[in-house]
């Protein structure tokens, strides 16, 4: 199919990202396909790493930092008795041991993992160092040194054992590395290991359920059949509350003007953020106040 001019796309579609792909290269991809102005992922996931990599286009794009900033599902596997230099089997083995953990054993030391913990993201990362990737640095065989961080760590259970190896699932806030969550789990297990597996299976409100491959997307060969794969704005907002307005208060809003809460019942929703929906389209994100409903992020549909 030939694309002659780039459209205004607008709305969500969630990636199933294939092993061996960057982030980017999703983007870029998907962005040919739909013959799209303007895309953006949620989550940088490494080539090595699977899963919901949500893609937002247009006006969704708004709405990147809100999907990132929102807390991750995964589910992993640390291979024991042997490190790598990236936490993952794409480098050398930097140290081996001999000592395989019991499933007792990994039970027993997950709860120390729980709450807020520290971490050293890897140097095989893609945070920026003095503004060069750390992975480039690191390839280039340079030193790097990254500082420790903050994350938090909600849900962390052992799936399941086998053979050297074992399976978890964590639930874990924007910022964490879990490559280096399994490096910690050796270390404290009086072991080493990397990462054989990363699967991420919730991204903020998106899941597998929602997921589509990349390699479908571009078996279907017209625009409008392309689109029906796309989700709305208002998918990743499902955990704030919706303020239908009418259309004269929905042009307010969107010319920046602030509205009136006599008309609203938003007694409840005082101090906090809600989407302001026309018909179920998202019109703004605004601030309740006891004077005002605000727009804080307009939306151009």
């Amino acid at each position: 199919m030939k694309h002659n001019k780039h459209e205004d796309i607008h709305g969500w579609l969630v990636i199933d990202k294939a092993q061996g792909m960057g982030s980017t290269d999703v983007v870029n991809q998907t962005r040919r396909l739909f013959n799209a102005n303007k895309n953006g992922h949620c989550g940088t996931l490494d080539p090595f790493a699977t899963g919901v990599l949500p893609i937002a286009f247009g006006e969704a794009t708004k709405l990147i930092p809100l999907v990132t900033d929102g807390e991750k599902e995964y589910e992993f596997t640390v291979q024991w008795g042997q490190a790598t230099a990236s936490g993952d089997p794409e480098t050398e083995v930097v140290a081996v041991s001999e000592k395989i953990p019991s499933r007792a054993e990994i039970e027993a030391v997950l709860p120390q993992f729980l709450g807020q913990i520290t971490q050293v993201p890897p140097v095989y990362s893609a945070i920026k160092i003095n503004g060069q990737r750390a992975y480039d640095l690191a390839r280039a065989g340079k030193e790097v040194e990254i500082p420790w961080r903050i994350v938090e760590i909600k849900k962390l259970e052992l799936l399941s054992v086998s053979d050297g190896s074992a399976d978890f699932r964590v639930v874990c806030s924007k910022g964490t590395y879990v490559r280096t969550l399994g490096q910690d789990i050796a270390l404290r297990l009086g072991t080493v290991g990397h990462l054989t597996a990363l699967r991420r299976t919730r991204c903020g409100n998106f899941d597998l359920s929602q997921k589509i491959l990349l390699e479908n997307l571009k078996k279907i060969e017209y625009g409008e059949d392309l689109r029906k794969n796309l989700l709305p704005l208002i998918t990743c907002l499902r955990d704030i509350a919706d303020i239908a307005v009418t259309e004269a208060d929905a042009a307010k809003l969107r010319q920046g003007q602030a509205l009136s809460p006599r008309a609203y019942e938003v007694e409840r929703l005082m101090g906090k953020t809600a989407a302001a929906t026309l018909d179920g389209q998202l019109v703004a994100l605004v601030r309740i106040e006891e004077r005002r409903i605000a727009p804080v992020r307009v939306f151009n549909l």
